[in-house]
């Protein structure tokens, strides 16, 4: 790892910086100011004020930088000290007038170490003598250049240094000083000496103060990235385990990244560092902070003061003095530690018989008397199983997945089960205690790890418990092989799910009916949606809507609705089928099955989105976010698409405000795939706006992307519009075959991306032809027709060889962009087709639908139109796709159209006057053609001009040619001369 790097690079700190430059310009001009910078220990203080000396020698200011040391009051004014020898020793242009300041200035001479009678003659020194010749030295420094002093680490300041801040700061005004100080914000306790001199400085109009947070977790992440450089990349879980740990503490994330090579939990040094604060306290406050940490990171008085064995006033005097030294800080009732690496470091430093002693008094105090709990059964269950009392924490960690379901926390739920599992042969009659047996416990840790969105988890746990499972307990069998069945669909193992829903089909008789086969015909009936060569689904599917009633499954009548649904809106186009999917959610949610209602809901609302019903799309979905966040099922596969849903309906109806408030809870520092396939959807607004947080989006996805289908088709598609409008046409068709690839041929969602790509090939043939590249021109064409073939194929066809009876509003515009596209893509400029497009993306609604792509439509329709000649008609679309752009903030699709409008002359506000004299018979594209004539442009500088290709430029000069009833180039060039052209 190259710490160097990162140490080099300024990450975060951009506004704090900015405002310390901005004090140094206002020295510069004559207005003398200080600034105080303070922060936590480790936070980047230094390494703010380092860019800033930089800055500032690169401007050709006076550099003076001297440091506090941690000696308390025995070396007087020694920052000061410092940074004179410093700057009278450096080899830099202010030496020699330091050097000579010095020298007229014999008092402070006396402060430097080689200076006769140094250091101890600097305390019998007169203050005020000393204080006015450091004014006057600074003052003199700063009639030949700025002056920047810099007086870090002033937490640790001797009495004299502080009085010399106070001096400066009240006194400097007119000179061209800009002086900063630095200190740790975490040190200044309340009777720090140090406090009350801020407190009285902050006052005065030329002193303000910069506090250096800690990194955010994208910041945290190009930190990491910085120290790695050249050694790989980071990965997303490690950016997200060093960000908690270190909480954005810059030093502190440096330890333990480096630590995360080594395999420290928390480096030693570091440690010590931490600890170092804790030995400075009373025996009695040591003892709070020791209790605090085992509690963990938040307690209250009266636990500090049962378990810490101290009385009331004690116990209180100790509270006082460990948050005036800001170990701990006040919270609501009780308090927490200013930063979890503290308590980890006070926690590992205690002795294991302490340690065990103490988790158990607090596992005795939330126990209660008589079963009477006081704390929650999490903290019970944790302090119980540190207290090696396992028959306890057993009992208490079941307790505590029960009421982490019914508050709908499920990833807790499973945690909570899943050590309850662990402990399971380690304590006596486990079933009694826990009221269930083994495989059941197993299973409903499973479903909370799916409804969590660990769907690959609860299929690797479901695998291992079909193992486990006693052979002749047949319907057990069952609802394994349904759970899996149902787990691997949602991971589009096709196949695999196929085969499994089968075999748990045939291992239960139809007579009698049973809640087992009907869930197992229900998932089977599920998998025939997307292969079904034999078509018996809609069979099977009746006849297990028959069962499911018989056996009283109504969450399975409700699964077996929405897949008969789904196939008879693919087949019929049938608009009623929306009542289906409300009231199979119906079904479900009063049979309590939240997650086959998420389902009904997610395509209750999708089968309006796809018939142009916006409005009541939202209601839909709202409804079916609000079942999803009110259960905790947010991560679960049909949580993510439904909140996806809702957010893309906003951005589809133009309400991208909204979106982007909806996306606000969605994430940019992703490390599970659930959140990466959520965050991908914010993409849709930042990319059309141009936003600056796309990359770093992009760059957590990447390493997740690999093998989920879902993620790879919203984030990798929306990054080859992102390319693309920047440009870079080959980075976006690598994109789009990234996605292509990983699409069934036969997914709606193959005919949008087969669009983008055909947008990038018809730009990647336009520059050619201007380059007069034919085999790269010839080659996009061929690309073409294959993106178009598949585009057409998902168009007209299902998975399995039937025709397509409904595509969706949206999908068959996307087709006509493809359409269109390919157009584009020989040079054809295609108005028709362009207009079909836009009227197609807007839903029937002339000012609704679609709103950016009906503005995206209208900017190709009004390009097309300018290069057929008709100026007055492209000018109206050009206008209307403007206004849609300026109202959204689409900045890439604006700068667009206001090159389109410079070009083609449409942004002139009113219709283009009739041409006159010889150039009346030249339609708008000769005019423009003749006007590069006239320059002396041949027919390829003409087609990269105007971006066409150099055969029709040459078609447009025959024309002008034989319009103008000249022979040559030239003639026709005067004659535009000769009329003012």
């Amino acid at each position: 790892m190259h710490a160097a790097c990162g140490r080099r690079v300024l990450i975060g700190r951009a506004a704090q910086l900015a405002e310390l430059t901005a004090a140094l310009d206002r020295a510069a001009a004559g207005t003398a100011g200080v600034v105080l910078v303070s922060g936590d220990a480790g936070v980047g203080k230094t390494h703010l004020v380092s860019a800033l000396t930089r800055a500032a020698r690169e401007r050709g200011c006076a550099i003076l930088v001297g440091q506090c040391a941690e000696l308390g009051e025995s070396m007087p004014y020694l920052p000061l000290a410092d940074a004179l020898w410093a700057a009278a020793r450096a080899e830099s242009p202010e030496s020699d007038a330091v050097r000579a300041a010095l020298d007229a200035r014999p008092v402070l001479g006396r402060l430097l170490p080689d200076a006769e009678g140094a250091p101890g003659s600097a305390s019998e020194l007169g203050q005020q003598q000393l204080f006015g010749a450091a004014l006057g030295l600074l003052g003199e420094l700063g009639q030949e250049r700025p002056v920047l002093l810099v007086l870090e680490d002033l937490h640790w300041a001797d009495r004299s240094t502080r009085h010399l801040l106070t001096f400066l700061s009240r006194v400097l005004q007119r000179e061209r000083v800009c002086l900063i100080g630095t200190y740790r914000s975490d040190d200044l306790h309340r009777r720090h000496p140090l406090r009350p001199v801020v407190a009285e400085l902050l006052r005065l109009p030329n002193v303000t103060g910069v506090e250096v947070g800690p990194f955010g977790p994208g910041e945290t992440a190009d930190y990491l990235a910085a120290l790695a450089r050249g050694a790989g990349p980071v990965t997303a879980e490690v950016v997200e385990r060093v960000h908690t740990r270190s909480e954005g503490n810059a030093f502190y994330a440096a330890e333990l990244y480096s630590a995360e090579s080594t395999g420290e939990d928390l480096p030693a040094g570091l440690a010590d560092l931490l600890l170092s604060r804790v030995e400075r306290l009373s025996e009695d406050a040591q003892r709070v902070v020791r209790v605090a940490a085992v509690a963990g990171r938040r307690i209250d008085d009266e636990l500090v003061r049962r378990v810490s064995g101290l009385d009331e006033a004690a116990a209180g005097e100790a509270l006082r003095e460990v948050v005036s030294h800001q170990l701990l800080v006040p919270a609501g009732t009780g308090y927490t530690f200013r930063h979890a690496l503290l308590r980890e470091a006070v926690y590992a430093d205690l002795l294991p018989g302490e340690r065990t002693r103490l988790h158990a008094d607090f596992a005795r105090l939330l126990a209660g008397p008589a079963g009477g709990r006081r704390g929650s059964a999490a903290e019970l269950a944790h302090h119980s199983l540190a207290a090696h009392d396992l028959p306890a924490a057993f009992a208490a960690s079941v307790q505590a997945g029960r009421e982490a379901q019914r508050l709908g926390a499920p990833a807790e739920a499973f945690e909570h089960f899943d050590r309850a599992l662990e402990l399971w042969d380690a304590v006596a009659d486990p079933e009694d205690v826990a009221g269930t047996d083994r495989i059941d416990l197993s299973l409903t840790a499973v479903r909370a790890s799916g409804q969590a969105g660990e769907i690959r988890r609860a299929i690797s746990r479901l695998r291992r418990l079909l193992d486990l499972a006693d052979p002749a307990d047949v319907r057990l069998g069952v609802r394994i092989r349904e759970h899996l069945a149902s787990y691997l669909g949602d991971i589009d193992e096709d196949a695999e799910s196929q085969r499994v829903a089968r075999a748990a089909v045939a291992m239960l008789p139809p007579d009698p009916p049973t809640y087992e086969r009907a869930a197992a015909l229900a998932t089977y009936a599920r998998t025939l949606l997307y292969s079904d060569p034999e078509g018996e689904m809609p069979a099977i599917a009746e006849q297990a809507v028959e069962e499911a009633r018989a056996a009283g499954a109504a969450d399975a009548e409700a699964s077996l609705l929405v897949t008969l649904g789904i196939h008879r809106e693919l087949r019929e186009a049938d608009a009623a089928v929306a009542e289906v999917f409300a009231r199979a959610r119906d079904l479900a949610v009063a049979d309590d099955n939240h997650p086959v209602a998420l389902r009904a809901a997610f395509h209750h609302a999708r089968t309006k989105f796809d018939r142009g019903d916006l409005a009541g799309a939202t209601l839909a979905a709202d409804e079916g976010v609000k079942l999803t966040l009110e259960n905790g099922l947010g991560w679960s596969t049909f949580g993510t698409v439904l909140r996806s849903l809702q957010y893309l309906i906003h951005y589809t109806a133009g309400d991208w405000d909204e979106a982007v408030r909806l996306a606000d809870g969605f994430g940019i520092q992703v490390v599970r795939p659930p959140e990466a396939q959520v965050s991908a959807y914010a993409l849709f607004v930042e990319v059309a706006r141009g936003a600056d947080t796309v990359d770093e989006r992009l760059r957590w996805m990447a390493p997740l992307w690999h093998g989920e289908t879902f993620l790879t088709y919203v984030a990798r598609g929306l990054a080859a519009e992102h390319a693309l409008w920047q440009g870079d046409a080959d980075t976006a068709i690598h994109h789009v075959y990234r996605v292509l690839d990983s699409l069934h041929p036969y997914e709606t969602g193959v005919i949008r991306i087969a669009a983008t790509g055909l947008w990038a090939q018809a730009d990647r043939a336009a520059r050619a032809r201007a380059a007069g590249d034919d085999a790269t021109a010839w080659a996009a064409a061929e690309a073409g027709d294959d993106l178009l073939r598949r585009a057409r194929l998902v168009a007209t066809t299902t998975w399995d060889g039937h025709p397509r009876a409904w595509l969706g509003l949206e999908g068959r515009a996307w087709l006509a962009r493809a359409e269109a596209e390919r157009l584009r893509l020989d040079g054809d400029p295609a108005p028709d087709a362009w207009r079909e497009t836009a009227d197609l993306f807007t839903f029937g609604d002339p000012d609704g639908g679609f709103v950016y792509e009906v503005a995206r439509s209208r900017w190709r329709l009004a390009a097309a139109l300018a290069e057929s000649g008709d100026r007055e008609a492209a000018a109206v679309e050009w206008r209307s796709a403007t206004r849609i752009a300026e109202r959204l903030g689409a900045a890439p699709l604006l700068g667009a159209l206001r090159e389109l409008g410079t070009r083609a002359r449409l942004d002139t506000g009113r219709p283009a006057s009739a041409p006159s004299g010889p150039f009346a018979a030249l339609t708008v594209r000769e005019r423009e053609v003749l006007k590069l004539v006239a320059q002396g442009q041949g027919n390829r500088d003409i087609a990269a001009a105007l971006f066409i290709s150099p055969k029709t430029a040459s078609v447009h000069v025959s024309n002008i040619l034989a319009k103008l009833n000249v022979t040559s180039r030239t003639q026709a060039a005067a004659l535009a001369h000769r009329e003012n052209l």
